[in-house]
């Protein structure tokens, strides 16, 4: 046999060995791989299981330092509880404490979705907002109010506890406030009796308070932009405080911002940033006048009817012009509350509405004015929204308000073109 032959035969001898030699490497790899994948799987439920949150039916929120245990745990996961910075429940612990979210454990429903009450085993209540899916409220609305009320601390805000982010599920846990919301007083036509002057200017003075935390004096400068009577929560002693910060934005300086996305109630938000999506501090500003209105009158804003006024905010400022703002005043409050100090509360309001941003007080600006003298405020500006078939235009002065409907309900004519 030629010598080359002998060569080329030794060739393919080696290479057929080095072949067997790849083959067994490559199974006793994925043998070893498949073996530490079953041994590993044990292991990652057990750490999601962990992940996924400790059992609200026993957690003690009285105990701090067990608190702060749970915050600085590292957690397997993606992250999400880093982010908060506050302990996260188990979805099966929720629905426990809840009686699985009964309905005659629901304290109310808002736009996101309802609340129920939740009872731990040591006496303890909680209020368990369930994030409705067609809300569209998601993670990052969610995130958002957890990191922001989680780094906000005073006496006029909602505590929130923990919150519990499993499957689908989407659930805010706060500190239970007995007395539900301030419009489940103040719009209720037998229960806004329980709410007299002292109680109402307590309420005004305290939402303004919160609200020049958010806006002055926390570390993080807070712009609500979701302001109104439902989100205004009260203890058993009627104290407010501020609740839902889903839509709170954090906010640099004393100019404006723009967004694409507007979001609120009606009634409620602002003309720039209804209509341009600009929102300031002053935004919040406006909300407030409008929540003060309310207050007032106890009637809404957006509900209120009248021929010659298109909602309350119209119908304050043309009482305004005419002089007859008293008339305004809720009649359940009787001769308690002195009329100048009546005239300053409605001028206030009205200066809070303004429609140009520019011409808003500061809430601190606010505050203080709830000391001054009528004489010594300044004169409001026609405010935003008011727009329509004013009192003053129809050529009668003097005319008195009418109500177009007895029964809360409008009639609508359709005209073709």
């Amino acid at each position: 046999m030629p010598a080359s032959e002998k060569v080329n035969q030794k060739e393919v001898k080696y290479k057929q060995k080095m072949k067997v030699k790849v083959k067994v490497i490559v199974i006793v790899v994925v043998a070893i791989a498949i073996v530490f994948g079953v041994l590993l799987i044990p292991y990652c439920i057990c750490k999601r299981s962990n992940f996924r949150g400790e059992d609200l039916i026993s957690f003690d929120f009285s105990n701090r330092a067990t608190q702060r245990g749970l915050i600085n745990k590292k957690r397997a996961g993606n992250g999400r509880n880093k982010d908060m910075e506050l302990p996260l429940f188990s979805f099966s612990s929720v629905s426990t404490a809840t009686n699985y979210f009964s309905a005659s454990n629901k304290l109310g429903e808002g736009g996101f979705g309802p609340v129920y009450k939740g009872s731990l085993l040591n006496g303890h209540i909680v209020a368990v907002k369930r994030l409705s899916r067609k809300s569209g409220q998601g993670w990052e609305e969610l995130k958002n109010e957890a990191m922001l009320i989680a780094k906000l601390q005073h006496k006029n805000l909602v505590k929130l506890l923990g919150c519990c982010v499993e499957r689908d599920e989407k659930i805010l846990i706060y500190e239970y406030l007995p007395n539900k919301s301030l419009d489940y007083f103040l719009f209720d036509p037998i229960r806004h009796g329980i709410i007299d002057w002292a109680t109402r200017t307590h309420i005004i003075e305290g939402i303004a308070q919160g609200l020049l935390y958010l806006h002055q004096y926390s570390r993080l400068q807070i712009i609500h932009r979701d302001l109104k009577a439902s989100n205004i929560l009260l203890d058993k002693d009627m104290n407010p405080k501020i609740s839902d910060f889903g839509m709170a934005r954090i906010f640099c300086g004393n100019g404006s911002q723009a967004t694409n996305r507007i979001v609120g109630t009606y009634g409620y938000m602002s003309p720039e940033y209804a209509m341009e999506g600009i929102f300031s501090i002053k935004s919040d500003v406006f909300s407030f006048g409008v929540l003060l209105l309310e207050i007032l009158s106890g009637k809404k804003n957006t509900g209120f009817y009248q021929c010659d006024s298109i909602n309350l905010i119209g119908y304050a400022w043309d009482l305004w012009k005419r002089n007859r703002s008293l008339e305004l005043m809720d009649p359940i409050l009787g001769d308690t509350p002195p009329a100048n100090v009546l005239l300053s509360y409605i001028n206030i309001a009205l200066l809070c509405v303004q429609e140009n941003a520019a011409d808003r007080p500061t809430i601190s600006d606010v505050i203080s004015m709830f000391n001054k003298e009528p004489t010594l405020l300044p004169s409001p500006k026609k405010p935003a929204f008011s727009f329509g078939k004013g009192m003053e235009d129809l050529g009668s002065s003097m005319r008195k308000a009418e109500i177009c409907s007895l029964n809360d309900m409008t009639v609508s004519i359709l005209e073709a073109r």
